[in-house]
């Protein structure tokens, strides 16, 4: 931002220098933009100028996509889409469902009643906890094998990267925690196996 008084620039950060990040409709940003969002995703950090920028911990994106045929959308690069854990398609609401959205928020903005539920440092110690969930040997041998059955599979063109198999890893450790226990099971990879392979 230009200083009149100084005469120079000086940096104030933008909506990236969140805990947590919301981008809505992702694919109908720039190719530039969502290179800009890739660092942040990978790096944990904003580059301005030729200044790096350091995000704050935990830092964490919630991205909405539309579909790719829809006029003035971007598809996500593989590298982009590697760094989401989990991709969930929503679909459309059903009739009953869409005349129960029009009735709560069809007056007022629900955004405007929207209170935080966590501090950082709470997300924090969730992350701590998910981190000290066991997985059994052969259960790690287990998840091996499964991704790397995807990427030797004649129906599958695009095989699970290293980085998905960290994901599920690291998701099936986060939902065991969730559900009050402090070891995986392999339902547990099973359930989580189509969001993250996503």
């Amino acid at each position: 931002v230009y200083d009149r008084q100084s005469g120079a620039f000086r940096f104030r950060p933008g909506p990236v220098f969140a805990n947590v990040l919301l981008v809505d409709e992702i694919n109908r940003a720039s190719p530039k933009t969502q290179s800009a969002l890739l660092e942040a995703m990978q790096e944990t950090q904003v580059t301005v100028d030729g200044t790096t920028h350091v995000l704050e911990r935990p830092f964490l994106v919630i991205a909405t996509q539309n579909p790719v045929e829809i006029e003035g959308t971007f598809p996500l690069p593989e590298a982009q889409l590697d760094r989401f854990l989990i991709s969930l398609r929503l679909g459309y609401p059903s009739a009953r469902e869409e005349d129960e959205m029009l009735l709560a928020h069809g007056g007022e903005d629900p955004l405007s009643r929207l209170r935080p539920l966590l501090r950082p440092a709470d997300l924090e110690r969730y992350a701590r906890l998910a981190e000290s969930v066991q997985v059994e040997t052969s259960l790690r041998a287990y998840l091996i094998r499964l991704m790397q059955a995807t990427r030797s599979w004649p129906g599958v063109s695009l095989g699970a990267s290293p980085r998905a198999t960290l994901g599920l890893y690291r998701a099936a450790r986060g939902l065991a925690a969730l559900r009050g226990r402090r070891y995986v099971l392999p339902d547990d990879f099973k359930e989580l196996a189509v969001p993250v392979l996503g």
